[in-house]
Parts: structure tokens; C-alpha cells; sequence
């Protein structure tokens, strides 16, 4: 099988190292519109077994058809992408109808808007398909087919810094150089509806092991999990995003100040957008550097009945950076999962449906759970589950 990895930045090197360690993969292409990040991407391959598979090509996703003619000479992409750029990689995937692993979101609308003006009959696009949203929604499907009900669903996932340094004990593990900071409201669910709470409010202390105590703030419920039937009708459900004790804190000082808003104000006759302003600043500070180390931690928790008893599942998973391979740990949950996901849909596992767009928690449990743990487990990352009785 030929897979196509869109973006060389920090995901798209482990996706194409997931892919070219595959002895069923032929081709393994990295396409960037970067000539010097995809060098940077060769460097960081050039020692792993497999780099005779990988080719590296230029390309600018704004030149729709070049980039649909490249697609059609795979079985499947994944697309390592910065948000903003994502849904060029979809258009291009829909005109090429190749199959396309996304590890980001695209807004419902953006989605609606786009099914109206392009082919999307018989295509497969799996939106959302990293470590969170994706690995943490997968599993939280499981658990809930081990349950006669689920009456609260409790999501936390977050990657930190190994070390927490100054100001906010964080650093940018995800790629870019503008900090994951928003200052509008965050979903919960409450009875099977969508409400809403300030983003960062009720910080909670949360122990990880071998991390020690951090805490996570309510960072947004994906709704779309409520399609799974097990799950619509939840009494209480939070996604939280996991960081160092007091992060919340600062941030939503920052946030109360209009420091997050990306509405331009007048300085000095001319317009500035708080946000951008705060990311510049911030970048040198939050960078991870060279031989800073990352970790991924990780909690699904359901709380429900089984067998006539009350029931808790809980699945956790901490992963750290790779000495051996040099990935960090975000690119490793994040990129590995999409890259897998994307081999399983190349192989035929995985095969369009009725709709074109589609989260993996609504393709992916039974046998393709079980292969999609062994494949995780095979790169060293594995998820620990838990029966808690009453």
C-alpha cells in the first residue's frame, strides 16, 4: 500500500515512521509546502528502518488540482496539518476520492458548506483522529459496550511538559507556534443536552502515575460522541484538558483581560489583535526545545450500572517522549493513531459509508478495537482498563 502524509511539521514525521515500519507499506510520500521542513522531516528519518520507502515532495494545498493528482496515487493520506489548512487537504481528498485520515477538527458548517459544493458520494473522510479528539472518543465507545448504562462520561487527556518551567509550566507540543488558547465557553453535557461553562473554570486535582498531581479545567465535550446510542442520553459528561497545577489560573487572567480575544484593538492608530500579540510573546517561552521531554496523559472514565450493580470503567494511558526514536509523546499518540487508522482504511478494514465525513469513534470497536490496541501496543503505547465495583 502507497500512503500519502500531508505536513512535515511535528506530527507528519511519526505518522510516515508509523507507515514506512509497516512491511506491508510500499511507498511512504511527505508532502509539505515547506522545502526546509521537509528536509528537516528526511533528517529526523534518515537513521529509521524503512527510509528507503519515503519520498519527499513540495506541494501547496492552494493549487487544488495538482494537489488532488498527487492524492490519487494513494490508498490513503493523512493529513498533519495546522487547523487553518485542513480543509484544503479534504477538498483535495474529495476531488481525488482517496481516503483521508485528518488528525484535526473542522468546524459542522465549514463541513455542511463544502458537501454542498463538491462529489462526496462513496468517499471517506475520518475527521478528528488523534489522541484527543479520536484515541480518547474510540475508547470511551468500548467501555460503554461493557455497560448495561452509562450515566456519566468523564474525558481527560493532556501533553505537558516532562519539567514545568515559567510562566505557565507548558510548552508547545502540538506544533505551530500559536499557544491552544481560546476564550470562548466550553461544552458539557448535562441530561443528553449541550451547556455550556467558562473554558479553564473548575480546575481539579488529578494524579497521574510516575507524573505526580496535576490538574484539568473544562476545555469542550465533543457532542458528536452523543450519536453513539449508549452515550446520548448521559447524565453528566465533561472533557478536560489536562496541564501542571495552576495553568488555569493564569490563563484565565489572560482571558478575563481580553488578552484571548481575536477581535483587532486600536494601538496607536492601528488595529492589533490581542491573541497574536500574546503568541508572539509567549512563543519563545513556550517553544520545546531540543532536549526538552514531553508526556501525554490520558483518563476515560464512566460511571454507570452493570449486571444491576453500580459500575465505574476507567481507562488511563501515560506515554513519554521516545529516546530511541526521538518522537515526542504528542506525535506519538496523536500522529501514530491517525497513521494507523489510515493503514487500517488502506487495507480494507475500514471502508466508506453512508456519509463522507466521519468521527473513528463510529467506525472503529469490536475487532477493530482490539487491532487498533495491538497496533498501539507495538509502539510501546498502551492503555491500562480498569473495573472499579461498588
Amino acid at each position: 500500500m502507497n500512503i500519502l502524509i500531508l505536513g512535515s511539521g511535528l506530527m507528519g514525521p511519526a505518522a510516515a515512521y508509523n507507515a514506512i515500519i509497516d512491511p506491508n507499506v510500499s511507498l511512504v510520500t511527505v508532502a509539505d509546502v515547506s522545502q526546509e521542513q521537509l528536509d528537516l522531516c528526511a533528517d529526523m528519518l534518515r537513521d529509521k528502518p524503512g527510509f528507503e520507502k519515503l519520498s519527499f515532495v513540495p506541494l501547496d494545498l492552494g493549487d487544488l488540482d495538482t494537489a488532488a493528482a498527487l492524492l490519487r496515487d494513494f490508498d490513503t493520506a493523512v493529513a498533519a496539518l495546522p487547523r487553518p489548512v485542513n480543509i484544503l487537504a479534504i477538498k483535495a481528498a474529495l476531488q481525488a476520492n482517496t481516503p483521508l485520515v485528518d488528525l484535526s477538527q473542522t468546524p459542522p458548517e465549514t463541513l455542511g458548506q463544502l458537501a454542498e459544493k463538491m462529489e462526496t458520494d462513496g468517499r471517506l473522510i475520518i475527521l478528528g483522529c488523534g489522541v484527543e479528539p479520536g484515541l480518547t472518543e474510540i475508547v470511551a465507545r468500548h467501555l460503554a459496550a461493557k455497560m448495561d448504562r452509562v450515566d456519566e462520561l468523564h474525558i481527560m487527556c493532556g501533553g505537558i511538559p516532562e519539567k514545568p518551567e515559567p510562566p505557565l509550566g507548558y510548552k508547545i507540543v502540538f506544533g505551530g507556534r500559536k499557544m491552544p488558547l481560546r476564550e470562548w465557553d466550553s461544552e458539557i453535557v448535562r441530561d443528553g443536552q449541550i451547556e455550556y461553562v467558562p473554558r479553564y473554570s473548575d480546575p481539579e486535582p488529578v494524579t497521574f502515575p510516575g507524573v505526580g498531581q496535576c490538574e484539568a479545567w473544562h476545555e469542550g465535550f465533543k457532542p458528536w460522541i452523543l450519536d453513539i446510542p449508549a452515550l446520548k442520553n448521559i447524565k453528566l459528561g465533561t472533557q478536560k484538558t489536562v496541564r501542571w497545577p495552576g495553568y488555569a489560573a493564569k490563563v484565565t487572567v489572560l482571558k478575563e483581560l481580553g488578552l484571548l480575544s481575536l477581535e483587532p484593538v486600536m494601538v496607536d492608530g492601528a488595529p492589533v489583535i490581542p491573541k497574536h500579540v500574546v503568541d508572539a510573546v509567549l512563543y519563545p517561552k513556550v517553544k520545546l526545545a531540543e532536549k526538552e521531554r514531553d508526556i501525554t496523559c490520558f483518563r476515560v472514565t464512566l460511571i454507570g450500572e452493570k449486571d444491576g450493580q453500580p459500575c465505574t470503567y476507567r481507562a488511563e494511558m501515560v506515554d513519554h517522549y521516545d529516546e530511541q526514536t526521538g518522537f515526542t509523546s504528542m506525535a506519538r499518540t496523536t500522529a501514530m493513531t491517525g497513521a494507523i487508522v489510515a493503514r487500517m482504511v488502506a487495507t480494507g478494514l475500514i471502508r466508506p459509508g453512508a456519509r463522507p465525513f466521519v468521527t473513528p469513534e463510529k467506525l472503529i470497536d469490536g475487532n477493530l478495537f482490539t487491532h487498533l490496541m495491538a497496533e498501539l501496543e507495538a509502539a510501546n503505547m498502551r492503555i491500562e482498563i480498569s473495573e472499579i465495583t461498588h
